[in-house]
């Protein structure tokens, strides 16, 4: 055991886990590559999870930093902030939504509690309408309505939650279905338990489940249930933390994909945005994030310094066309990773959209989840160079692929190769 991995478990809680048997510290990056304390460059196809967006210590990143805190650091929302007015500004225009107004916090997790408090308010219900395997942060009201069991550690919420089928397209009661059938199934469920139940306020889904395995459901179940939801005034909240700024490839927001009923009510967004400083936020109709009778500020969120950085990093992002090029070596990524999969047993599925690949892994022969497998796979693909990481709904056994979104062609190829490999070492 190294004399780091020994103070961190002196002085943090167990629940805080780590990957692999030896834990690594990373010591610095540059790219799509990190340092590790032992010496080594690794690839690093999971980037802080989804959260180095476009590159580890990007220059223009890195030097709006640097002359933002030469200035000021931080003042709190009680005062005017430029940067905070010019990147909500641009996320307003960005977001779809009309009217909107922004509100910064400093997590996906913060972003989703605000959202949620939002919403109940404007609705005057505690009620959420949640997906099943769903993941949406570790606070108190963030756990309540999070629909995966791992990551759940208490039953008791400040809201009454109820879950929604539709979140995992290959599993469940409605698996073997068409797309459209499918739908259909989802949408039938989702009428018959509104029959059965007081209004709720909000229906919170993420585009593509993150936490819960890189799932997804077929292209407009959202539209479609947001045309039930429309009916009886219900919110729709997309949880945008993992799939927002073009990680997706084919759109620039995951609700994009069921964007045929319109935009969102209220959107979250975190993670990628600030390229590993702490910025989340919440987009919302002005009659939506005006509701609140009572003060309101956030100390951290809407800080300079990191809104510097994610006005550097979202301007890098559109300018050098990152959505397009995760389209298209995310596409070139997912095809190379099914021809290799369709030769492996052990591999049940690879899945997900643009820089969001999911592999999920099973007992050759069966459809039961392979969580010793996906830890192996995490082990032998680190002894090779290349850092990933896993998650799923069904006992761990998904490794999740989510590389910075300016991956090229060869270091997709360099990773595939190298993923073949640590995944056929299980066999």
């Amino acid at each position: 055991m190294s004399d780091l991995y020994a103070r961190h478990k002196a002085v943090l809680p167990d629940w805080l886990a780590l990957y692999y048997k030896d834990p690594l510290e990373i010591t610095h990056g540059e790219g799509r590559h990190v340092w590790g304390d032992d010496g080594r460059r690794y690839l690093d196809f999971f980037g802080g999870i989804l959260t180095t967006m476009t590159a580890h210590a990007l220059p223009e990143v890195t030097k709006a930093v640097t002359e933002q805190a030469g200035r000021i650091l931080h003042s709190s929302t009680l005062y005017l902030n430029r940067p905070m007015v010019e990147l909500a500004e641009r996320i307003a225009q960005l977001s779809g939504i009309p009217d909107a107004r922004v509100f910064f916090t400093t997590s996906g997790t913060e972003a989703n509690d605000t959202a949620l408090l939002l919403a109940t308010t404007y609705r005057g219900s505690n009620q959420i309408l949640a997906m099943r395997n769903s993941y949406h942060g570790r606070s108190f009201s963030a756990v309540g309505i999070t629909g995966n069991r791992g990551w759940s550690p208490t039953s008791l919420s400040p809201l009454q939650t109820l879950y929604v089928h539709g979140g995992v397209r290959t599993r469940g009661p409605f698996a073997h279905l068409s797309d459209a059938d499918f739908i259909s199934a989802c949408v039938a469920d989702l009428k018959d338990l509104l029959g059965h139940t007081r209004l709720p306020a909000a229906l919170i889904a993420e585009p593509i489940q993150g936490v819960g395995g890189f799932t997804s459901p077929p292209d407009g179940l959202y539209a479609a249930f947001r045309e039930v939801l429309d009916e009886h005034g219900i919110l729709w909240i997309a949880d945008e933390v993992q799939t927002g700024w073009g990680r997706t490839g084919d759109n620039f927001w995951g609700w994009q994909a069921h964007g045929r009923s319109g935009p969102p009510d209220i959107l979250t967004f975190a993670k990628g945005i600030g390229n590993g400083m702490s910025i989340g936020g919440v987009v919302a109709r002005a009659d939506i994030m005006n509701c609140l009778d009572a003060n309101s500020i956030s100390t951290f969120g809407g800080t300079q310094i990191t809104m510097a950085a994610g006005l550097a990093n979202l301007s890098y992002l559109i300018e050098h066309d990152l959505q397009g090029n995760a389209r298209r070596v995310g596409g070139l990524l997912i095809e190379r990773l099914r021809a290799v999969a369709a030769q492996l047993p052990v591999v049940r599925e690879v899945r997900g959209r643009g820089l969001m690949i999911g592999v999920e892994l099973v007992r050759p022969g069966t459809d039961e989840a392979h969580p010793d497998a996906a830890a192996a796979v995490l082990e032998a693909a680190r002894a090779e160079g290349l850092l990933i990481g896993k998650g799923g709904g069904h006992n761990t056994s998904v490794l999740r692929i989510a590389p910075p979104l300016t991956l090229t062609v060869a270091e997709a190829e360099e990773g595939a190769a190298i993923l073949e490999r640590a995944l056929r070492s299980v066999q």
